[in-house]
């Protein structure tokens, strides 16, 4: 556009020159100087065309000759441009002058253009467009009045005649912010700003933009000056913004105004904009701008910052298309889907630190805004993609996460690798199958199918949906705990699977933390066990602040138990969760556990700590039935589908019926990942073993891991095949056995279940190839007969690292046995496998010794030469005690008939005696001990004088009669163990544990309560001998005894602990001063016994009970009664405080328990449901639960609040006298007339410990208020105390667990077979006591048990009212009979084996068929419970006797009764033909032996003599004499064909109950309630012999089929055969079972024994012991 003469400044030298409108010409027309000219090259094409071009010279001053000039052709780019016709000047300031003038043309016009004449010379300046203040302050002030002047207010008014929205600032910049901008871009002057008044002119579309941009460029109009229009609409300006900015000068305020014209689709103008976020891309400018550099890094950043502004002012003014717009925005995920992380360099920095540091305020910057920016739109969601990708590439660095998602993404891709990896885990994910759980642990007996466990994983994520309603600091621990190969590694990364799924979906769900102990715990950085899990996976620590401060987690923690030996080292922090710093992160955590390797001591403080409300404990059980065949079809379905060729094809229903032939196998498939083992060998178990033979744990892992191991030598040989390399296979598989047994062996050493690699690398086969040479070439490589060189030791303990290095050369045969869990770390296939291994390891180290000799050395000379070869033994390098897995196996192989094992337990036991002259085997001796026990090897009447075992755990061992004299018997544990004669004397007992206290001794008559003082330290008893006596718990000691002239019935401490409270029988209420020892104050008002009595909470009350059917409440102070509550209809008879004591609990003997509120003296809640008097009531700590017993042999609990019952605790036979809540309110304790304690999981009712050992009724139990123990009196008139901690369970009993009722020997006298109420059947080999053979499948007691007269089968009757005939070679049930409708009181064999005969309490007799279990008869006819019975021994009659008093003759083949036999005056307890079948012999109540004529039914002969009734009478084999005992304590012997009464043997001090001819008659054993066996001469009626052992009632004896030994069994749970010694008198050949009343020590001998502490010695001599 022209300007016309008359808009110039009126100077004649302007009317001389010419202005003229601008034409479209060849080259471009830019800011400044322009000129154009005539191209005199010939060769350019302008020139040829003769056009004029234009040349941009820019902002200078110049001076040229029109006619003269040398400027560069824009088209040739030659200095051919010789002459000059036009100037044109665009956004400038500038001047003009030509010769002709003398007074230059100035102007600020944007475009002006001026004729350049032939033949002048002219001079040019050009300067771009600056304002012309004299300050700052200068400048705002005129650009403040130029805003508001009429011209701008005209030309705002002009636009807005258009609908041109002109939005003014409210006000000029700020003085502040413009001296920044000004200094930092144009470097302190001022006059070069223009937007300190700006205007912004915002149009709809691009034709009112058009208009706009034309109003102000005719602005001249309104007195105004375009100076300067920069198109940034159609191309880019520096910053992408899209623009139209065009500078109008105010003249008469001589000051530039900016005038921004766009769109308002691309304004940020906040109030106007319809972009998202308007603020982002100005505020990211403004930090930008200000920016200077301080290094590479920085410049790097700040170039990456620039480039990330122009892309998103690029999506802000739509640079690019939609599509790439709507492409970028469909990745978008904000902050509350993906999570942000704050960038690691901003951590612990200040406001300060941060504002001072442009890098930091930038990270700063770019975190807020990702975190507070949500878009809603296309293009804002773009941006924020684009925003974000910056921020992970340059903020946070992108080897790091940038976002909780990014992070999850790392665990993600890192757990994926794992599985590749770990192809174990992988498979058995495949094949997993929900496990079932419990609030209790599964112990063995228990039914799974009937209990109601609950699947564990749908529990954990309940359990995990509250959690996440919690806040951060109310998040729980779950404790997992289950056997090992239970299945918690594969459920925890089954959980860990659930939970990714859970989050994929919703991302604010917490992230799974999977941590396996094994790897990654480290002793010295326990507190950073998180940040190296998470560095394993390659997330930097640099980011980990970020991740802790917004991550929510689930940290899934497997195998506490596997670092245990390691962490307890140092408990002065147990607690794990302050140990590892989980409580710096927001995370619910779950930790998995081995049962029994820690106590209960152990997880209360290393797992639970002091969160008991935030801790719950989840027990895995074993598989269901249909769990096991949901797991079959998985398993035969996987295995089918990647089957090879040589492997069978076989259908689940084939695994079933094959498992089903193996019946020891059934207990071990419950657990999953022995299900998986056996069910991948069960074909080679059944070619290696046979069909239904028994199959040890050892047998099944030595299949597999030989399996494992033929895989991998394929996979060697196929390998080296390839490199046409040959190998012999034998050899590779030695080479690769021998490195399992040394690698496992050295885990075990070092105590870890991970070898790491020190330098990660894979290299080629060839490498392998030389490995596995060098190996071979080894001389202490094992040969295909597994000989094992000893074990090369050096004596300083090597590195761990060190340790692995030998077995990672080259490539690495590591890589083919072992699981790869990480870059260089690797573990055997499950913790079992590596046991295993090391257990073989240390068996074969044993077994493989040969003497050195070739000829046969005698006894002394092997045992010279064992003895030097057993300190380099493998046994002998550390303690196997915390590792029950390896002794298992190595107890499994003292068992095992293979002939390669015949000498292991000789030379264990060899171990041991040479520990006696040697100290330095004392490690191989306490293991060798601890291994014979384990495996249930009696070590009775052992002459072990000076061996060393400290250490060595004999818990529950059958030690008796053993001699440990100058023995060190240090650190020994010795729980429940069998002691009775043996000899201690000059023995080192430092430190033995014997897991039982001395009894508090000293009350004169029953102890009927005890309660502890409020600070633990004392202990109050009362009892029938009226006094009240006060103990020291520390030292056991009586400290006070209080006299009262009537029986005690209640007793209390005070709050402080200064007072008791007592009452009794004479209605009086005593309060005691401890101190003095005096009674100071007494409360009289009930009317009559007063039952109970306690102190209020503060001391000031006292609340009682009565006889009298009253409560009462008084004031200690004055001694006044209160309150009087009335409502039970009989005597009261226990009373409680509420916890803030606004209530009192009572109980009656009307059945009832009441809540009485104080404040109104009302009853306010009713609780029934016992069946008989209620005689305690107690409240948990906590106060919402209560708990109750009574005489109806039950424990009840119930809810404080709403009265509910909660649960009903069976289990006690008797009375229960006392219950109450352990202190943490998890367990109850109860004790009741039937002798015993029971501990019961408070939240399922489920009995968790059975505490046998008063003598008497037990009267009063209390948990100890800060110790695993258990405070206990009793009618036997002691207080006891109890160690009830979980301990570790070293032996696997092999024996019955509860009362064994019935033994007998198999006909040839091998075997013999037991029943008890344990619910099982056993058989035991009679030479060596081992347990051959177990049945289960009773579901309750089993009383009667016998073998078939072929030894083949035997049969058991139960209180199930079921018989059960079983295969005694396989195991397997082969008939279950059914039919009897009340129980069963024998059962037997018909002679000839092909019947059973059973009998019952319903008053029938059956008859079976053994081969089809079919009822073939039912005899009745009895009118009251039949109570024996038996076959002639032709089988074809059965005489039976009854409580009717008769006793009946069948006839088999008619099936009826041919004979009634009256004459008892008592029912009939026994009946037995005589050898001919003529005669019937029996015996009664009624104290008499009848013998009747089986032909007539006559009476023949009554044989009377016994004071009080018979309990048993039998005949002699040969039929001439009958023997009998009775409850008058004698043993008569009659003559069985007169009568006549021949000898009476008197000596029993209590009646007796079994008595039993030798098969020559010359003999007669007894047993007697007065607990000993006797042993009689028939010939001279003289006592031969008084054995002693069992410490329970004898319920079962018979003699061998030889008469040289009997076997007994009895109530406390076990089973002995006696035998001749050399002197010729009977002694215990061997034990079967532990005892059930605890540590024996009777006639054990102490002299000189030293480490015993003084509270040990009373416990010695209250147990027999002598010193």
């Amino acid at each position: 556009m022209f300007r016309n003469e008359g808009e110039s400044n009126g100077k004649d030298a302007e009317q001389k020159l010419q202005k003229e409108e601008e034409k479209a010409e060849i080259g471009k027309i830019k800011p400044g100087i322009n000129l154009q000219g005539y191209c005199t090259n010939g060769d350019c094409l302008v020139s040829k065309a003769k056009l004029l071009v234009w040349v941009n010279i820019g902002f200078c001053d110049i001076s040229f000759d029109s006619n003269k000039t040398t400027y560069y052709c824009p088209d040739c780019s030659k200095p051919t441009v010789t002459s000059v016709v036009k100037a044109m000047f665009f956004n400038v300031e500038h001047s003009i002058c030509a010769s002709e003038d003398s007074i230059p043309v100035k102007d600020n016009y944007y475009q002006c253009m001026y004729v350049i004449k032939s033949n002048l010379s002219y001079e040019l300046k050009a300067k771009k467009i600056r304002q012309h203040a004299t300050s700052l302050e200068d400048l705002i002030t005129r650009s403040e009045n130029a805003m508001t002047s009429v011209e701008i207010v005209n030309l705002v008014a002009e636009l807005q005649k258009y609908l041109i929205t002109v939005v003014k600032p409210p006000k000029v910049k700020d003085k502040m912010r413009l001296l920044e901008k000004i200094e930092c871009d144009y470097r302190g002057d001022y006059n070069q700003v223009f937007d300190v008044g700006r205007f912004t002119i915002l149009c709809d579309n691009d034709t009112k933009l058009q208009t706009a941009v034309a109003v102000i460029k005719k602005a001249e109009k309104f007195n105004l000056v375009v100076s300067e229009d920069k198109d940034f609409f159609e191309k880019q300006s520096k910053t992408h913004h899209r623009f139209h900015n065009i500078k109008l000068y105010v003249p008469n305020h001589e000051v530039y105004i900016e005038m921004q014209a766009t769109l308002k689709n691309f304004t940020t103008l906040e109030g106007y904009t319809a972009i998202e976020n308007p603020k982002l891309s100005h505020l990211f400018y403004e930090l930008i701008r200000a920016w200077k550099p301080k290094n590479s890094e920085e410049e790097e950043l700040k170039q990456a910052s620039d480039e990330t502004l122009t892309k998103i002012n690029d999506i802000i003014c739509e640079w690019i298309d939609d599509k790439a717009i709507q492409k970028m925005a469909s990745r978008y995920k904000g902050h509350l889907d993906i999570g942000i992380l704050k960038p690691p360099q901003l951590w612990k920095k200040t406001e300060i630190e941060i504002d001072n540091n442009l890098s930091l305020k930038m990270a700063k910057f770019i975190y807020e805004q990702l975190c507070k920016f949500t878009p809603e739109k296309v293009k804002g969601k773009a941006t924020y993609v684009i925003l974000y990708e910056y921020y992970k590439n340059y903020i946070v660095g992108d080897k790091n996460p940038a976002s909780c998602a990014d992070f999850a993404l790392l665990l993600q891709d890192s757990r994926k690798q794992e599985m590749e990896e770990d192809i174990a885990i992988s498979q058995a994910l495949e094949t997993y199958i929900s496990l079932q759980a419990n609030n209790y642990p599964h112990v063995d007996g228990d039914d799974n199918e009937k209990q109601e466990t609950y699947d564990c994983h749908q529990y954990v994520i309940e359990r995990l949906e509250q959690d996440e309603k919690k806040s951060e600091q109310q998040k729980g621990v779950m404790i997992i705990e289950g056997k090992s190969g239970s299945g918690k590694s594969i459920f925890c990364r089954h959980l860990e699977g659930t939970l990714w799924n859970k989050y994929m979906s919703d991302s604010k769900m917490p992230i799974p933390f999977y941590i396996s102990f094994a790897k990654i715990y480290n002793k010295q950085h326990e507190k950073d066990i998180v940040l190296q899990a998470l560095q394993a996976k390659n997330i930097s620590k640099e980011i980990i602040d970020a991740i802790r401060e917004t991550v929510s987690f689930v940290f899934i923690m497997d195998g506490f138990d596997e670092i245990f030996d390691f962490y307890r080292k140092d408990m002065s922090k147990p607690y794990f969760c302050d140990r590892f710093g989980l409580n710096q992160w927001n995370a619910t955590v779950i930790v998995t556990c081995r049962s029994n390797v820690l106590s209960e001591e152990d997880i209360k403080s290393s797992l639970i700590g002091m969160n008991q409300n935030d801790t719950s404990i989840v027990y895995l059980w074993p598989f269901t039935k249909m769990q096991m065949y949901s797991y079959i079809e998985k398993f035969a379905k996987i295995k089918s589908k990647n089957k090879t060729a040589n492997e069978n094809d076989w259908t689940p229903q084939q695994y079933k019926e094959t498992l089903n032939n193996y019946p020891n196998l059934q207990k071990m498939i419950e657990e999953p990942f022995l299900l998986q083992l056996i069910l991948n060998v069960l074909p080679l178990l059944v070619q290696r073993y046979g069909v239904e033979s028994r199959i040890s744990r050892a047998q099944i892992y030595e299949v597999f891991n030989d399996q494992w191991i033929d895989i991998h030598v394929q996979n060697i040989i196929s390998k080296l095949s390839e490199l046409r390399i040959q190998m012999d296979i034998n050899k590779i598989k030695a080479t690769l056995k021998r490195y399992c047994f040394d690698l496992a062996f050295d885990m075990f050493h070092q105590g870890s279940q991970v070898a790491i690699e020190s330098e990660f690398q894979y290299q080629n086969s060839n490498e392998a190839v030389g490995v596995l040479n060098s190996m071979m070439e080894n001389k202490s490589i094992v040969d295909e007969k597994i000989e094992i060189k000893p074990i090369s030791r050096v004596v300083s303990v090597a590195k761990t690292r060190d340790v692995w290095e030998k077995y990672f050369n080259g490539d690495s045969v590591a890589k083919y046995v072992l699981r790869r869990t990480g870059d260089n770390k690797y573990q055997f296939l499950h913790k079992s496998c590596q046991e295993y291994f090391a257990a073989q390891k240390i068996v074969l180290d044993i077994i493989s010794w040969k003497p050195d000799a070739n000829f046969d050395l005698n006894n002394q000379e092997f045992q010279q030469q064992f003895e030097a070869h057993v300190p380099n033994l493998a046994i002998n390098i550390k303690l196997l005690n915390e590792e029950l897995g390896i002794i298992k196996f190595i107890c499994e192989r003292v068992h095992d008939t293979n002939p390669i094992f015949a000498n292991l337990k000789s030379r264990l036991f060899r171990i041991i005696e040479i520990s006696a002259i040697n100290a330095k085997i004392s490690i191989a001796a306490a293991n060798a001990i601890t291994i014979l026990n384990s495996a249930c090897i009696n070590m009775h009447y052992r002459d072990w004088c000076n061996i060393k075992i400290p250490h060595a755990i004999l818990d529950a061992a059958f030690l008796e009669g053993t001699n440990f004299q100058n023995a060190n018997l240090d650190q020994v544990s010795f729980y429940q163990a069998f002691l009775n004669k043996a000899d201690f004397t000059n023995a080192s007992m430092n430190g033995v544990y014997f897991g039982e206290y001395a009894c508090l001794e000293g009350h004169a008559d029953a102890v009927t309560d005890v309660k502890f003082a409020p600070d633990g330290s004392k202990i109050v008893s009362r009892s029938w001998d009226r006094t009240i006596r006060l103990w020291d718990v520390s030292s056991g000691t009586q400290i006070q005894s209080l006299q009262v002239d009537s029986d005690v019935l209640g007793v209390q401490f005070s709050p402080d602990g200064s007072k008791i409270v007592s009452c009794a029988k004479d209605k009086i209420i005593r309060i005691w001063d401890l101190s003095s020892s005096q009674e100071i104050q007494l409360f009289q008002g009930h009317l009559h016994d007063i039952t109970g009595v306690q102190f209020s909470s503060d001391g000031l009350k006292i609340v009682s009970c009565s006889r009298d059917k009253t409560i009462r409440l008084w004031d200690v102070a004055s001694g006044k009664q209160l309150q009087l509550l009335e409502g039970h209809s009989d005597g009261v008879s226990g009373i409680q405080f509420s916890r803030d004591c606004s209530k009192v609990v009572s109980c009656s003997l009307d059945k009832t328990i009441r809540i009485w509120d104080l404040s109104t003296m009302r009853q306010i809640r009713l609780l029934e449901g016992h069946s008989d008097s209620i005689n305690a009531v107690k409240l948990s700590a906590t106060g919402s639960k209560i708990v109750s017993c009574s005489d109806d042999t039950t424990v009840r609990i119930w809810d404080f609040l709403s009265g509910k019952q909660l649960q009903v605790l069976e289990g006690h036979t008797k009375c229960v006298n006392a219950a109450e809540f352990s202190p943490d309110s998890f367990r109850i304790v109860s004790c009741a007339d039937d002798r015993t304690i029971r501990i019961w999981d408070a939240l399922s009712g489920k009995q968790l410990q059975l505490l046998e050992g008063h003598l008497g009724g037990i009267t009063g139990v209390q948990f100890f208020p800060n110790d695993s123990k258990i405070l206990s009196c009793s009618w036997d008139k002691t207080i006891r105390v109890w160690d009830v901690s979980l301990t570790r369970k070293i032996q696997s009993i092999k024996g019955h667990s509860s009362s064994v009722y019935e033994v007998q020997f198999s006909p040839d006298g091998s075997k013999i077979v037991s029943c008890s109420s344990d619910k099982t059947v056993r058989i035991w080999e009679a030479s060596s006591g081992k347990q051959i053979q177990i049945f289960e499948g009773h579901l309750k007691r089993v009383h009667a048990v016998g073998f078939s007269p072929d030894m083949l089968n035997i049969v058991s009757c139960s209180d199930d009212r079921t018989i059960r005939i079983w295969n005694v070679m396989s195991g397997k049930q082969l008939q279950l009979l059914e039919g009897h409708i009340d129980d069963i009181v024998g059962v037997q064999f018909s002679p000839d084996g092909s019947k059973l005969m059973s009998y019952s309490l319903d008053t029938t007799i059956r008859i079976w068929d053994v081969l089809s279990g079919q009822l073939i008869q039912l005899l009745g006819g009895h009118s009251r419970a039949v109570t024996g019975a038996q076959f002639s021994s032709d089988g074809s009659k059965i005489v039976s006797c009854s409580g009717d008093r008769t006793i009946r003759i069948w006839d088999l083949s008619l099936g009826k009764q041919i004979q009634l036999l009256k004459g008892h005056s008592f029912g009939v307890s026994g009946v037995q033909f005589v050898p001919n079948g003529s005669k019937v012999i029996s015996y009664s109540w009624d104290k008499t032996i009848r013998i009747w004529d089986a032909s007539s039914g006559q009476q023949i002969q009554s044989l009377e003599g016994h004071l009080l009734s018979i309990n048993i009478a039998l005949l002699s084999a040969d039929g001439s004499k009958i023997v009998s005992g009775s409850d008058d304590k004698t043993i008569r012997i009659w003559d069985a064909s007169t009568g006549k009464q021949l000898q009476l043997l008197d000596g029993h001090s209590d009646g007796v109950t079994v008595v039993q001819f030798s098969p020559d008659c010359s003999k007669l054993i007894s047993y007697s309630r007065d607990k000993t066996i006797r042993m009689w001469d028939l010939s001279s009626g003289q006592e031969i012999q008084s054995l002693e052992g069992h410490v329970g009632s004898v319920s079962g004896m018979q003699f061998s089929p030889d008469g040289s030994m009997f076997v007994s069994c009895s109530y406390d749970r076990t089973i002995r055969l006696w035998g001749n010694d050399d002197s010729g008198l009977m002694k215990c050949i061997w034990q079967a079972g532990v005892q059930s009343y605890g540590l024996s020590m009777k006639d054990s001998v102490w002299k000189n024994a030293t480490g015993l502490t003084p509270q040990q010695k009373m416990l010695v001599g209250q147990r027999g012991g002598k010193f």
